[in-house]
């Protein structure tokens, strides 16, 4: 029987034969897409706070904007360096299990906030606890979902729950800078808590590991049995990265998307408000802007993905990277105390180029390194959290000693030119997807 196949006559099932999602159903791969969604929405609350942070914190504890960018930092570097070891945890353990206890991490560091009074907690709690729950899900969990659940679709699903950081940091933004502005940050922080924690029953009760679980065949392919739990899982991850790193598309990959991070997370993200701020406009407005590139990064994720599907990777991603690095150097001319109709064509564009490099990067991915593709990505996430990590450090840093962002902003327009030369010596493969790291 093909699962994928549906029948004019319902016959009754063998015990363990795979099941037909019906003619009039939705095959659950669907519903476990959305729920991915929804948890991505849930986690990603808490990166709506960074940017909001400085300016409450130097005022209430007297903190410089290198230390507070130095906490920031950490959750990002933790993100990226949790992040291979958790796919690998999510094979070895299920996604459910590692997804419901990296919720409760998240929540854990923000609600333990409230009562810190030194920067060291500061950096415990939002660097180290906020980090290792971050880590342990978004891209890293989307890639595997995307993986198990989909054979095709791959690029569109993989653009819509990237947008979903995206769609959280639209929901939560302008909440959480009207939380700070009329109550002061401690709410806020207990508010993307209480949005961590509610995610977890859907998670439990809706989501399942693999489409055998459930006797069906991915959506737009076969049936497959499900595979015994991976032993020695943070071993394979090391393993899949010390091959990776003999082949050169891997380094190439890995520094193009530490510059996407250093020019996103690191950069905009988490210094956009504070600096926006300097030059006067309302913290409300300045993250009602960051919040207004999410609606266009849903946009551009989504169409991304399905440009990803039609057209070379490599030329997409040269193109979105040499766009951004253009609109950054052109970024310090717009800073107003209102907000004025350049600023909004800035917010507009970014927020299409914002994380537009994560489908045709993902694809790469796969088509250089086949089955061990979703670690390696993990990887090359790594180092895109490393770049936004160094970024949110050093831009707060550059920001006490000069007095303004312009040199940060100047500096990332140029590493965005590089990184477009990386992507496009990346070479195409010609053999069988999963040869490269044999070779």
């Amino acid at each position: 029987m093909n699962p994928t196949t549906e029948s004019a006559v319902p016959v009754a099932p063998l015990p363990n034969a795979p099941r037909s999602p019906g003619r009039w159903r939705v095959h659950r791969a669907w519903v476990v897409a959305a729920v991915t969604f929804v948890t991505i929405i849930g986690g990603a609350a808490i990166n709506a706070m960074p940017g909001l942070l400085f300016d409450p914190l130097q005022d209430d504890f007297g903190w410089s904007r290198g230390e507070i960018g130095f906490a920031v930092s950490i959750d990002m570097a933790l993100y990226g360096i949790t992040a291979p070891f958790a796919a690998a945890m999510m094979d070895r353990f299920g996604i459910r299990r590692v997804v419901a206890v990296a919720l409760s991490a998240i929540a854990a560091g923000a609600l333990a906030s409230v009562w810190m009074t030194a920067a060291w907690q500061l950096m415990l709690y939002w660097g180290v606890l906020v980090g290792l729950g971050t880590g342990s899900m978004a891209l890293a969990f989307s890639a595997t979902v995307t993986n198990r659940w989909f054979t095709t679709r791959r690029g569109l699903v993989t653009g819509v729950l990237t947008a979903a950081g995206a769609s959280g940091q639209l929901v939560f933004l302008p909440l959480c800078a009207w939380i700070v502005d009329r109550h002061g940050w401690r709410p806020a922080s207990v508010t993307v808590a209480l949005a961590a924690l509610v995610v977890v029953p859907f998670v439990w009760l809706l989501m399942r590991d693999h489409p055998a679980d459930v006797g069906l065949a991915p959506y737009g392919g076969d049936y497959v049995e499900k595979p015994a739990p991976a032993r020695g899982a943070a071993g394979r991850a090391v393993r899949v990265l010390f091959d990776a790193a003999r082949t050169g598309p891997f380094w190439l990959l890995a520094g193009s998307f530490a510059i996407c991070g250093a020019s996103t997370n690191g950069l905009i993200r988490t210094h956009f408000v504070p600096s926006a701020h300097d030059h006067h406009m309302p913290i409300t407005a300045a993250a009602s802007l960051l919040a207004v590139i999410g609606i266009f990064d849903i946009i551009g994720t989504v169409f991304s993905g399905w440009l990803t599907d039609r057209f070379d990777a490599r030329r997409l991603l040269a193109v979105y990277y040499s766009l951004r690095g253009i609109s950054l150097l052109f970024l310090p001319l717009l800073m107003h105390p209102t907000v004025e109709p350049p600023m909004v064509l800035f917010i507009v564009f970014y927020g299409l180029d914002w994380v537009a490099t994560v489908p045709p990067t993902l694809a790469l991915c796969r088509e250089q390194y086949g089955e061990d593709s979703a670690i390696v990505f993990v990887w090359v996430l790594a180092s895109h959290q490393v770049g936004a990590a160094l970024v949110a450090f050093l831009g707060g840093v550059a920001r006490d000693y000069f007095g303004s962002y312009d040199v940060v902003w100047y500096a990332a327009g140029a590493l965005c030119a590089v990184a477009t030369l990386m992507v496009l010596v990346i070479r195409r493969v010609r053999e069988p997807a999963g040869a490269a790291l044999a070779a």
